[in-house]
This record gives C-alpha cells, sequence and structure tokens, in this order.
C-alpha cells in the first residue's frame, strides 16, 4: 500500500547520501516494517532486515564485538544473511531496535564508516529502559509514522482522483456540491470505521466484511494490551485502567481525563508514567490544556489537564462496543447510513484529533471554567497555530460538530476575546465547505489540509 512516509526516505536517501540513519518510530502493526522493506527492495541493490524481535544472541554480539572492526562485522551480517553488500548502495535495517539498544548506540560508529545506509524502525523509543546505557546517536533522523490517513485509504481502495477534487475546492474555498460531498462523507465513514491500521485496511479491500475487519481491529488491541503487561513494568495496571477507561471519558460532553474515574484518590503524578508510556507507545494522542491561546502554546500548556485520545479512530470504535450483546455489524451499520444517535462526537472528534497529529500539529485545547466571567467561560476543542508566525494573528481555534444542529457559543465568545491572537475561525464538521460570519465551515475530510 501506497503511504506518504515513502516519499520522506527517498527525500532522506537523496539528500543525506549515509551521513545520517533515520529512525521511524510508530505504534505496533502501523506498517513500519512493511514501508522500510518495500523502500528497501526498490531502492537499493542489496539490503540486510535484521529483526531484534527474532535476531539470535550471536547476532546481538557481533554489535559487542566488532564495533572497533568493521569489517569483519560487515562479513558477518553478509555471510549470515547471505546477502552480499555493497558500498553506498546497500542498507542495512535494524528493526524493532527498541529491543536491543545497544545496536541503536552503534549508529554512530556505522553511519561515520559510511559505508552503507541505516533505517531503524521501533516502538517505545523514549522509555528509559531503552534508552538505558547507551549514547544516542546524534546522526539519527527521528521521523514518526502513523495509522494510514483519508488521502491513503483512498489510494488504497485505488481511487486516486478524488482527493484532487477535494484539495481543488480547498484551494478554491468552494463547497463540493451536494452529490460530491455525499460520496465523499460516504467513503470518509468507511474510513472511520475502517481505521488506518494497515492490516485492517487490507482485510476490507479484500473482504469488504466489516465483521473480518473487527476481528483485526480487536487482535491489534489484544496486541498492546500483551505489550502492556510485558513491558509497562512496574504500572502496568494503571496503564491498562488508563487505555480501559478512554472511551467512556470521550462519551462525556467534557471530554477532559479523569483520573477520579480510575480511582477517588487519584493523583496525576501517580499516573503521570502510564500517560507517558501510553503516549511514547503512540497509542494515544494527548491533548493538553493550554491557559492562554496564543505563540508558543506549549509554554501555557497545563500538563495536568489533558484529553486522551486513541490514535487510531478504527481501534476507537472496536474498543468501545465490546460489551457482550452488541452485534458489531449493527454498529458499523449505524456509523455507516449516519445512524449512530450517541457516541457519534466522540468519534468525530477523535478522528479531527488523528487528522492534525497526522499532519505534524500537537494537541491542544482551550479550556476557561470562570464562574465570575461569562464572557471567558468557554471551551474550544482545539487550537492550532499557523505555521509562518506574524506579529498578531497567529492562532486558529476549531470547534468539531458532529451534528446538523448546533450552537458556536464558545467559538463566538473567543473570537471576540482574543481577536489580536485571532487567525480562521474553523469549525470541523459533516456539512459541505462554507464561509459565514468570518467563520470557515470545513468538512471533515479537508482538516487535513489545515
Amino acid at each position: 500500500m501506497k503511504r506518504k512516509i515513502y516519499e520522506k526516505l527517498l527525500d532522506w536517501k537523496v539528500n543525506t547520501k549515509g551521513k545520517t540513519a533515520i529512525l521511524i518510530d510508530g505504534a505496533r502493526r502501523v506498517g513500519k516494517s512493511y514501508i522500510v522493506e518495500k523502500f528497501a527492495k526498490e531502492n537499493y541493490k542489496s539490503y540486510i532486515f535484521i529483526d531484534f524481535n527474532k535476531a539470535p544472541d550471536e547476532i546481538k554480539n557481533l554489535f559487542n564485538n566488532y564495533l572497533d572492526n568493521l569489517d569483519m562485522l560487515f562479513m558477518y551480517l553478509s555471510n549470515y544473511y547471505d546477502v552480499k553488500l555493497y558500498e553506498r548502495e546497500s542498507l542495512i535495517v535494524f528493526d524493532e531496535v527498541q529491543l536491543y539498544p545497544r545496536a541503536r548506540s552503534a549508529i554512530k560508529y556505522l553511519v561515520e564508516d559510511g559505508r552503507y545506509d541505516y533505517i531503524e524502525t521501533g516502538s517505545l523509543m523514549s522509555m528509559k529502559e531503552n534508552v538505558k546505557d547507551i549514547l544516542i546517536p546524534s546522526e539519527e533522523e527521528h521521523i514518526d509514522m502513523h495509522p494510514m490517513d483519508f488521502e491513503e485509504f483512498l489510494w488504497a481502495l485505488g481511487n486516486d482522483n478524488l482527493i484532487n477534487f477535494i484539495k481543488m475546492c480547498y484551494e478554491g474555498k468552494k463547497p463540493l456540491g451536494q452529490a460530491m460531498h455525499r460520496k465523499v462523507m460516504d467513503y470518509f465513514r468507511q474510513y472511520m470505521i475502517v481505521g488506518g491500521m494497515p492490516q485492517a485496511v487490507q482485510t476490507y479491500i479484500e473482504t469488504k466484511d466489516f465483521n473480518e475487519v473487527d476481528k483485526i481491529k480487536r487482535n491489534i488491541l489484544k496486541l498492546y494490551r500483551e505489550d502492556i503487561g510485558k513491558h509497562a513494568k512496574g504500572y502496568n495496571l494503571k496503564v491498562e485502567a488508563i487505555f480501559d477507561e478512554i472511551p467512556s471519558q470521550l462519551q462525556k460532553h467534557e471530554k477532559k481525563f479523569k483520573l477520579a474515574s480510575i480511582n477517588k484518590k487519584a493523583r496525576f503524578r501517580e499516573y503521570e508514567d502510564a500517560l507517558f508510556w501510553l503516549t511514547d507507545a503512540m497509542i494515544i494522542n494527548p491533548c493538553f490544556n493550554t491557559t492562554e491561546p496564543s505563540i508558543g502554546l506549549k509554554l501555557n500548556a497545563d500538563n495536568t489537564t489533558l484529553k486522551c485520545y486513541m490514535a487510531d479512530t478504527g481501534l476507537l470504535i472496536s474498543h468501545s462496543f465490546d460489551e457482550k450483546g452488541i452485534v458489531t455489524e449493527e454498529i458499523y451499520k449505524k456509523i455507516l447510513f449516519d445512524k449512530l444517535e450517541f457516541n457519534e462526537g466522540m468519534i468525530i472528534e477523535n478522528m479531527v484529533a488523528q487528522i492534525l497529529v497526522s499532519c505534524g500539529h500537537k494537541l491542544y485545547f482551550y479550556s476557561n471554567s470562570s464562574r465570575n466571567d461569562n464572557s471567558s467561560r468557554m471551551e474550544i476543542d482545539f487550537l492550532i497555530a499557523k505555521s509562518k508566525i506574524s506579529n498578531r494573528h497567529n492562532i486558529s481555534p476549531i470547534e468539531v460538530k458532529s451534528g446538523k444542529n448546533y450552537t458556536l457559543t464558545s467559538l463566538k465568545k473567543f473570537i471576540t476575546k482574543y481577536k489580536n491572537q485571532l487567525y480562521i475561525p474553523y469549525v470541523i464538521h459533516t456539512g459541505d465547505f462554507k464561509e459565514e460570519d468570518g467563520i470557515t465551515y470545513l468538512p471533515i475530510y479537508m482538516a487535513y489540509l489545515l
């Protein structure tokens, strides 16, 4: 399947010419190994793929014994994997490198040697146990890999033209029109149900059976649970408690994550490591409250007040509707035909969070619960900064609306109160594109163009 990260890898190969390695960080089953091996086959004369989940001790020990004799290291690797290496024409891949940090530390010397290119893949790259006693190489570029976005989903379905029409309408600030909007929303609802995990998308393409897709997603959720038990040592129960609580927290009108729902006496500092683990595993997308909607959103972030979105909306749906007696196929049909009368808001908002993260945005929201000043009391779903910063007018507030009838009380208060900071106010909804009263209404499938 075609992935946008492929172009980033091409750009890295052409421009760095082996002067850096590249580390691809992403959740389990997001497609890291697949895209790297595809890239290796299509762009190098030969490659060696070392999977540290399977590599025997004799391979791991090479990185302890032969870093001062790289000729011997490459000879052993070449013979073990039965691959001839060609100077400046071969790639060596360290897959799941977090399982053997010593190999990651060796990147410094391998890149300095300059004979071959190196790509690393992994997850949980910032956890203490995965960086303990190693020197993080400065020769390492770091890119994140996210679930497939809507454009990649359409490519997988063999539809290369629709997205160009969407871009043209966005750039021209024009609606798609009733018929085309309905067609695109049909595709987008399929995307929400299936999600962006490549195995789920592939199963949908092959079967068009949501039940089969759901089995794949539940297997991925099961894998995440196993990872929590295996790798979140010392606080696995807290990680699992947060993971299980995400759907019910997002279902609430005020989606801020309340630890009291897990334990009435819970304090943020007690669960901080658990939240970090889920974030580093790229299972969740945390969204922090910023106390001042101005440039440097991170500088004003309150890290103890946050919302937890699932990194993949398709997984969220399977995670949410797992009670006995609920027929998955019926739930999926309701979402597909826009007949789901509950939970729609959390699904749409989670999808917007997923889209913004895949575009490179950090997630921030704005909340002010002032009891004394009604004009200050508001909650804005997301805030993003424009790409080119100016003296004023840098911040765009985003409100997400799932239904057809809604009010914009908070957004209008925000526009009035923060007019000097205001760039373009957006409403992301399931309707067509329009501009009205200084507000841009974006259909949800255009959100990735922000």
